[in-house]
């Protein structure tokens, strides 16, 4: 479908590519990995045609196009709907809506066969095209990224920058490209959003490139990974978890390669300085010059993973209890974020705090902290001492500082080779830690921002989205800082692969409520998926008095699937009884549409027409209805299997 043969690209003399080589067919996953500064977001720029390379092509097929989502999508503004902005990927089928709506204006006056034929040829076409569904699967995909029902008539211009990003995405999901090329789609979604993308990505008919710095979403979605490397692409055929361990595979067999390699060239070179000068070996001295002269050189494995060993002090401990809330109630306005509610945090805990946006983990971090109005109590624990980082702090670091200065004014009692070793684990070596902040990059300023709070000797730590802007190297850096952290923190985190590493408790709102799972991240998501599964909600059961047993939880689940599946069975019946008549008169609508002399009578032939548009929206409706119910009566007839 695509092919990427010897490309070179080069920025100044630095050269991101050199003979990369790359083949895409349809229905590719790809995951596109690399440390920062590689080179990942220029190959798709090269691939969408926005760069041109240095030398070698990109070839695709005729019928190969491509969808591109990026950064630059942010800035885009429209007074248009979101609804409306999302359906602009049905460009023709809109357009033939519009040659509709034309002809049926102009059939007001023209009663000609020619525009007769000409309506029913759009109407066809646009049949054909799903016309009568885009609108429902444009707000499928819509609700799916997050967004509210209510929300879709709202202009985009009403957004910010990550919501915007949203419809966009939404649109490129709807165009269905057959090469989809998405640049950090999960940075402005929410957990549940990005579950959703994941499961829609397994299923996308086309081919997909996507750079990402979450591994658990790549790990979902991508059937192969290309790691970009010194100046070239390796493809690994498997997901983001095979290629880690595939690469580490690779690293060791390049590694006794190379070993061997040095060995055998030492002992040469051992045999070229003692034969020399000695003219009985002059043949076979030159013959080993020549060899290493032509020998093909193995490289020496560098290990980019990086390994933190540092140890956080604190000058005191806290109490038992870090911080306790106690019917707690916060609204702003009309909305109700939490409404008397209860939680305790004792020292030790790692808590993940997870869910959609918009639920109010932003907020809460916030009350834990101390900086919230709220209703209720709040008491903070014996000798707590906090430290609270948010996105917001990045843009408090002093831009003419240096690194090691601002580390420096960080408040803790570390030397400037202390510091330094804390910044090497950071990625910020030699020279590097005497750069200013206002030239770093997004991740290299997090990575200064958590660095900085995690040296501040707190042994409470709130943290607020902490891996946004970091790589993967980043990012496991960061897990096993706080892996070794003896403390007690609150992150709030859609990164799945970060909480998993670091969370011993899970805390979620639902109801206006905080809600604890007192285990890690993996044994929530087993216990959660349990839940779903289970359609009748438990019940406490009561001991039942002799004379009159209570049913077992067992038996009142029974009972109650029993009657849901009767009342299922009674709307299914009615349900085809409506099909079987709305199917018999769009029978006889199609009929009357398909005689010529209906047409002689315009206002007749408009009404007809609509009738039938209303049939075949109403049958669609109930069948899908029906569809449904087909559904819920399997799933309750396993139950009572």
């Amino acid at each position: 479908m695509l092919s990427i043969s010897n490309l070179s690209y080069f920025i100044g003399g630095r050269a991101l590519y050199e003979n990369a080589n790359l083949h895409i067919k349809p229905k590719d996953k790809i995951g596109l990995v690399g440390q920062n500064g590689t080179g990942k977001s220029t190959l798709l720029r090269i691939i969408n045609g926005d760069y041109q390379a240095t030398t070698g092509e990109v070839q695709k097929a005729k019928d190969c196009t491509i969808g591109f989502l990026n950064q630059d999508l942010l800035s885009y503004q429209s007074d248009d709907s979101i609804l409306n902005v999302a359906l602009a990927a049905f460009k023709e089928t809109l357009a033939l809506q519009g040659e509709i709506d034309e002809v049926l204006h102009k059939m007001e006056t023209d009663h000609s066969e020619e525009i007769i034929n000409r309506l029913a040829f759009l109407q066809d076409r646009f049949e054909a095209n799903e016309g009568y569904t885009i609108k429902a699967k444009a707000e499928e995909v819509l609700e799916g990224i997050g967004f509210k029902t209510g929300d879709l008539e709202k202009p985009l211009r009403t957004f910010s920058g990550g919501w915007r990003m949203r419809v966009m995405l939404a649109k490129l999901l709807l165009e269905k490209p057959s090469l989809l090329m998405l640049d950090e789609p999960t940075n402005h979604l929410d957990l549940p959003s990005i579950q959703w993308v994941e499961n829609y990505l397994k299923n996308y008919e086309g081919a997909v490139i996507v750079v990402s710095h979450d591994q658990t979403f790549l790990d979902n979605c991508i059937s192969s990974t290309v790691e970009v490397a010194n100046q070239t692409l390796t493809l690994y055929p498997g997901n983001y978890s095979f290629y880690k361990e595939e690469k580490k595979l690779r690293m060791e067999l390049q590694q006794n390669a190379y070993e061997n390699q040095q060995q055998m060239i030492k002992q040469t070179e051992r045999f070229i300085e003692r034969f020399r000068a000695k003219a009985t070996k002059s043949n076979q001295v030159q013959s080993r010059i020549k060899a290493l002269d032509r020998l093909d050189r193995v490289n020496e494995v560098v290990n980019d993973e990086a390994f933190v060993n540092f140890k956080f002090k604190f000058s005191q401990k806290s109490g038992r209890d870090v911080v306790v809330l106690d019917h707690v109630s916060k609204s702003y306005g009309d909305l109700t974020i939490l409404k008397n509610t209860s939680a305790r945090i004792e020292r030790g805990d790692k808590i993940a705090l997870i869910g959609a946006n918009g639920k109010g983990k932003s907020t809460l971090l916030r009350i834990i902290d101390g900086s919230e109005k709220i209703e209720g109590n709040r008491t903070e624990g014996y000798n707590v001492i906090k430290a609270f980082f948010a996105q917001h702090q990045l843009e408090a670091l002093t831009l003419d500082n240096e690194i090691l200065q601002e580390m420096n004014q960080a408040g803790s009692s570390k030397t400037d080779s202390e510091l330094r070793g804390v910044l090497g684990c950071f990625l910020f070596s030699n020279e590097e830690v005497y750069k200013k902040i206002k030239v770093l990059s997004g991740g290299e300023k997090s990575r200064v921002a958590l660095a900085k709070t995690l040296i501040s000797e707190a042994n409470f730590l709130l943290l607020d989205e902490p891996t946004n802007h970091l790589d993967f190297q980043s990012v496991n850096i960061l897990i096993q800082a706080l892996q070794q952290y003896e403390g007690t923190f609150v992150t709030v985190s859609h990164d799945r692969h970060f909480i998993k590493g670091v969370a011993n408790k899970i805390w979620y709102i639902e109801d206006q409520q905080i809600k604890e799972y007192p285990g890690t991240y993996e044994e929530y998501e087993f216990w959660r998926s349990q839940q779903q599964q289970n359609s009748v909600k438990e019940e406490v059961v009561k001991s039942p008095p002799k004379e009159k047993p209570i049913p077992t939880k067992s038996e009142v689940e029974l009972n109650q699937a029993k009657k849901d599946l009767k009342r299922l069975e009674r709307d299914l019946e009615e349900s085809e009884r409506k099909m079987e008549k709305l199917e018999a008169q769009q029978g006889k609508l199609e009929e009357e549409l398909a005689d010529p002399n209906l047409y002689a009578d315009d206002q007749k032939a408009q009404e007809v027409q609509e009738h039938y548009q209303k049939v075949k929206t109403e049958l669609g409706q109930i069948t899908e209805t029906w569809e449904k119910l087909v559904d819920e009566i399997s799933a309750l007839q396993e139950v009572l299997a």
